[in-house]
């Protein structure tokens, strides 16, 4: 199996992937989706657009989410650097709502994080740079476009270092 699937107990629908990678004196190689796999695992299969981002160490990215129609779940990975990823369930009645998980992706352990539409995302860049890149199951929509405060008390989220960068809309999203 090219690919090893690890549902997060805090977060059920959550999912680590870890691929399979292959390597010999020519370098390596590694499957970074299969449908059949994939949908075997209970996954979207279904991907609309590929996001690819490049950010300098302390950049934090998020907390982001797009509204119902336009809800994206995001397979998510880095091709170079390190990163701390974090998904939020933010389902109104959801048990688990305001929960979070989170894991170290890099491209050094190449491991991904299936972050399902109900997630708010963040990342924050732990390297001195970082290549990000994501499969979403909806095309981008700014008008259902929303976030949340990176370091809302709600979350706790345990950054591991402060951020040096953000956007003006991450600064400005509202409380949880």
């Amino acid at each position: 199996m090219p690919f090893s699937f690890r549902h997060q107990s805090a977060l059920p629908g959550v999912v680590l992937i870890e691929p399979q990678r292959l390597g010999d004196s020519r370098g390596s190689f590694m499957e970074t989706f299969k449908r059949s796999e994939f949908a075997a695992a209970r996954l979207p299969v279904d991907f609309v657009q590929e996001n690819q981002s490049v950010s300098t160490r302390g950049t934090l990215r998020g907390l982001h989410f797009q509204r119902a129609p336009k809800a994206q779940g995001k397979l998510v990975r880095v091709l170079s650097g390190e990163i701390f990823d974090v998904a939020v369930d933010i389902r109104p009645g959801s048990p688990t709502r305001g929960h979070w998980v989170s894991e170290v992706l890099s491209g050094e352990n190449r491991h991904m994080l299936w972050i399902p539409e109900w997630c708010a995302h963040g990342l924050l860049v732990l390297s001195e740079t970082a290549e990000v890149l994501y499969k979403t199951t909806e095309e981008y929509s700014p008008q259902d476009e929303g976030g949340f405060m990176w370091n809302d008390p709600a979350f706790a989220l345990p950054w591991p270092a402060e951020p040096l960068a953000l956007s003006k809309r991450d600064r400005e999203w509202a409380p949880f």
